[in-house]
């Protein structure tokens, strides 16, 4: 028995020792180009990835990661997502870098929502490089215009739904009050001053917590905050053991990092992204249950103010 309490054990240790750390800085990286294994994903726009990008990185824009016009936090259809990956030569046995511009906070948003998509799509070996492009640029490390020949992978991900929120998942939440509901959104959004043009309603979910997500990056910076930093942040939440905690926003963009942050780093049990979002909740719903919402009068007053800035600030 203690022969097999000890093998799980050293297994175990190997299994944490293979796993990729989620925070890769630009020094990190840069051995890592030499294995075969390792795939950097650039999800910028393809002529900022033309001008410039890690030897052997593959483009793969944001956009693409991203559901419709209507409300980009949805999914894409599986399909697509499945031809996706398979264009990028990924499968579970490929460590994926993601990187982006790292132009401020909410740029690290897109690396965070294509590596919870990744992840969802069964790759376990995934890392996002802390600061983006700038911070590549900044370290001193080579770019390059090369194209990179990528032979397309047969990989068919299922979507594992562990760390997604649903609508009606949320819905039952509010009916049993058994989950932390984090709105990552900064303090405008949650107190109803502001809302994206695509939702009904201003406000958020009766019951979330505030967690804006620009409390996870050292200040002036776009650069994430260390495991220490990211726990005491994850302390602020008030969670009952064993209950799900829910991140959101308005497209599950600055969501993602909330996610990020409390999953990957500050390593919390159970966090979960609500997607769609509160474009999704608002738009779906006659009468959405919202809190924080706005009078009548204010919300007539800041829909006239966004029909005047439309009208004639283009």
């Amino acid at each position: 028995m203690k022969a097999l309490i000890a093998f799980a054990v050293a297994l175990t240790a190997a299994h944490a020792a293979l796993a990729a750390q989620p925070l890769l800085t630009p020094q990190e990286l840069q051995p890592l180009l030499q294995k075969p294994e390792v795939r950097v994903i650039d999800i910028r726009d393809p002529k900022s990835f033309a001008l410039g990008h890690v030897a052997g990185a593959v483009n793969a824009p944001y956009g693409k990661w991203r559901g419709p016009a209507t409300n980009p936090g949805e999914l894409p259809d599986q399909d697509k997502l499945t031809q996706l990956v398979q264009s990028l030569g990924l499968t579970p046995d490929v460590h994926a870098v993601v990187v982006s511009s790292g132009a401020d906070a909410t740029d690290f948003g897109a690396m965070a929502r294509v590596y919870w998509t990744l992840k969802s799509l069964g790759l376990t070996e995934l890392s996002i490089v802390n600061g983006g492009m700038a911070a590549w640029q900044a370290a001193g490390q080579q770019t390059t215009a090369a194209a990179t020949k990528i032979a397309p992978s047969s990989f068919t991900p299922t979507f594992d739904t562990r760390w997604l929120a649903t609508r009606n998942d949320v819905g039952k939440h509010l009916d049993l009050s058994n989950a932390a509901l984090v709105d990552s959104r900064p303090d405008a959004f949650y107190k109803g001053k502001t809302r994206p043009p695509a939702a009904k309603v201003s406000g958020t979910l009766p019951g979330a917590q505030s967690l804006d997500f620009n409390q996870w990056f050292v200040p002036g910076t776009s650069r994430f905050v260390d495991a220490d930093k990211a726990r005491e942040i994850a302390a602020q939440l008030k969670r009952k053991d064993g209950e799900d905690t829910v991140a959101f926003c308005n497209t599950g963009h600055w969501a993602a990092t909330d996610w990020f942050g409390l999953s990957e780093v500050a390593r919390l049990p159970n966090v979960r992204l609500y997607a769609g979002s509160m474009v999704d909740w608002t738009q779906s719903q006659e009468t959405p249950r919202v809190v924080n919402q706005p009078t009548r009068a204010e919300s007539l007053a800041y829909d006239a103010q966004q029909w005047w800035k439309r009208t004639f600030n283009k």
